[in-house]
């Protein structure tokens, strides 16, 4: 490997304006902050509520941690450059970063194929369900979605870091993704790009066959129900999961399928800024507005914090009167 340099520069947003600089901020924190209470309370409620202890909300607690995940390990980042005129990211770091979001971004393909798979047997094959689908088998499936992203995203990086990189360190971008990074690269890109493209078609387009799978089978024992709420039932506990397979797939296929096509920074830049900001906000609103289990788990949840909170309240204030008279009291003795 023949490298120049020993660190990147994140461009980002420095080619606006600074007042669209701090709207973007505090439109970056604003989405992280929401990011992290939304998907926090998901994974706070499924853990403390028994009623939500199956492998529907199991699996919907993971994915609210691969959100967490996918925009912490890019908007912190995002947030100090906007703050510091240094864009500077080590080479170390913009590989580890890669690797963290590429192997995050495969897994999750693979868990929302796993979310359609149990959709798949509780409506399809609801008596065997719960002897299938057991604790053991969903920790098994969460491991090897883990193991395979991360076998992926170790392949495709080492690839792509192995690359000379002597012109520009200047990545158009507001993170380190594969295609501004290849983009930088003094060789012929052709074959890694390749290996790119495949690694996104056995990461995401495979595991979105067996959605679509999944989902064909499930329509086909929806339209075979003789009970219309059977089957609003069965529509409803698979609506929040379409929604975030559309949303997600629809954004990424749109950035990584591509081979050999010409790129546009700002158009990639902003695919980005919707799958790594927007998606990780929306889905814990689509999960928890459109499932009435959640929704009421989260009001006994507010409802016992609330309640705690109001009961400690009196002895909180009559902590602070004792201490403050004790202040006054030994500053009038000095």
């Amino acid at each position: 490997m023949h490298t120049n340099f020993t660190d990147f520069l994140l461009l980002g947003f420095s080619d606006v304006s600074p007042s669209l600089q701090v709207v973007l901020f505090i439109l970056f924190l604003l989405a992280y902050i929401l990011t992290m209470v939304g998907n926090g309370l998901i994974m706070l409620t499924v853990s403390l509520e028994p009623v939500l202890n199956t492998p529907m909300y199991f699996f919907l607690r993971n994915l609210s941690c691969h959100e967490i995940c996918s925009i912490t390990i890019t908007v912190p980042k995002v947030l100090e450059n906007f703050l510091s005129k240094d864009k500077s990211i080590s080479f170390f770091s913009c590989g580890f970063q890669n690797f963290i979001f590429f192997a995050n971004g495969v897994s999750e393909c693979i868990f929302l194929a796993i979310m359609a798979l149990d959709r798949y047997l509780a409506i399809c094959n609801p008596l065997r369900y719960s002897s299938i689908m057991t604790k053991q088998l969903c920790y098994q499936l969460t491991v090897s979605s883990l193991v395979i992203g991360s076998t992926v995203s170790l392949l495709d990086n080492s690839m792509i870091f192995s690359l000379p990189f002597c012109g520009s360190n200047h990545i158009a971008h507001f993170f380190c993704d594969d295609p501004p990074v290849l983009s930088l690269a003094c060789a012929n890109t052709f074959l890694y790009e390749l290996s790119v493209f495949i690694s996104c078609l056995c990461g995401a387009l495979l595991p979105f066959l067996l959605i679509l799978c999944s989902y064909i089978k499930i329509l086909i024992s929806i339209l075979a129900m003789h009970s219309s709420e059977g089957r609003q039932k069965a529509l409803s506990t698979c609506s929040s999961h379409l929604v975030s397979v559309i949303l997600f797939y629809g954004t990424a296929m749109s950035m990584y399928l591509r081979l050999g096509t010409s790129r546009s920074d700002k158009n990639d830049r902003m695919i980005s800024l919707f799958y790594c900001l927007v998606i990780p906000v929306i889905n814990p609103l689509v999960y928890s507005l459109r499932n009435k289990e959640i929704k009421v788990a989260l009001r006994k949840l507010i409802s016992k914090v609330t309640h705690k909170i109001i009961f400690c309240q009196p002895f909180f204030i009559f902590y602070m009167h004792c201490g403050t008279t004790f202040f006054c009291a030994s500053h009038s003795l000095m």
